[in-house]
């Protein structure tokens, strides 16, 4: 029995063979190969909720907790969110650890979004950092009605 997944499908390929019978479908599967290009396996650090909150807005909330002010980036470019974190661990020679367990290491987690939608803000308050996005739809790209003439 052959065990397919999703790491082992050949996108391009399929695109290709999918192109000769679709429009405008092209851009399509470059966003899912860019998107299966840039997730990790060990990609659940830190953990994130995706929650829609209105009819065209969206937030991300990541736990960032233990990271101060200027540790954490957060940037946006050619439909990427990028969110990147590194702790400043300074070496406390009065302390003795026995154990450390609050983790503190270095992350980078993408998020690929759709055109048109927009990073409003991004607020860390409680070790909970809120990316806010908003779809803007522009008029072009709204449903319009086609009059029909009819002959006579």
């Amino acid at each position: 029995m052959t065990n397919l997944s999703i790491r082992t499908l050949d996108l391009p390929t399929l695109a290709a063979q999918i192109h000769r019978h679709s429009i405008g479908f092209d851009r399509m599967f470059d966003t899912l190969n860019q998107t299966f290009a840039n997730s990790k396996v060990d990609s659940n650090y830190p953990p994130y909720d995706l929650v829609k909150t209105g009819d065209e807005t969206y937030e991300i909330s990541l736990a960032v907790a233990g990271f101060a002010q200027g540790e954490i980036d957060v940037t946006f470019q050619d439909n990427i969110l990028t969110v990147s974190g590194e702790k400043k661990r300074e070496e406390d020679a009065t302390r003795e650890y026995l154990h450390r367990g609050i983790s503190a290491r270095k992350f980078t987690r993408q998020f690929p979004l759709a055109e048109n939608v927009e990073v409003r803000s991004a607020l860390a308050r409680d070790g909970i950092l809120t990316v806010q996005l908003e779809r803007i739809v522009p008029e072009e790209a709204k449903p319009k009605s086609i009059a029909i003439t009819y002959a006579s």
